[in-house]
């Protein structure tokens, strides 16, 4: 045992520096790997809400204005971004041993999401006006009935 520790210490510089960076990523895949498998639930989750929105998204824009790319792009940089937002809440979650943190934060932002994708599903021609307003007015009800001329 000491003899392989020694036989690591006298490598050269390069190797030393190779052999402690791959340990250092390897440690950090293994983190990334073990947060999204423990919580792939959520990770699938907000990825369909994140899609559904961006697919009728992009269906109403293409009825709105025609086909924009870049636009299109966008779904995909939002996926990865609220990944990533996740993934940073459930390492905090893990590391100081809570669990309400990724439900206080990602839920009420994924709320919106679905009443996003609510809008531009209407907006495409999927969902009718009326029913939209339906949905929308039974959201908070408390706040009385709405008067639509």
């Amino acid at each position: 045992m000491k003899e392989s520790l020694l036989k690591i210490l006298n490598l050269p510089l390069p190797l030393k520096v190779i052999l402690a960076s791959s340990a250092f990523f390897g440690f950090i895949c293994d983190h990334i790997l073990d947060i999204t498998m423990t919580h792939n639930e959520q990770f699938l989750s907000v990825g369909f809400v994140v899609l559904l929105d961006g697919f009728f998204g992009v269906l109403a824009g293409i009825k709105r204005e025609g086909f924009k790319t870049y636009k299109a792009l966008k779904v995909l940089r939002n996926i990865f971004t609220w990944w990533l937002i996740l993934f940073v809440i459930l390492s905090i979650e893990t590391s100081f041993k809570v669990s309400w943190l990724s439900e206080t934060i990602v839920l009420p932002f994924m709320v919106f999401q679905i009443i996003s994708a609510l809008k531009n599903a209407s907006m495409a021609g999927f969902i009718k006006m009326e029913l939209l307003n339906e949905i929308l007015d039974k959201i908070d009800n408390h706040k009385g009935k709405r008067n639509v001329d």
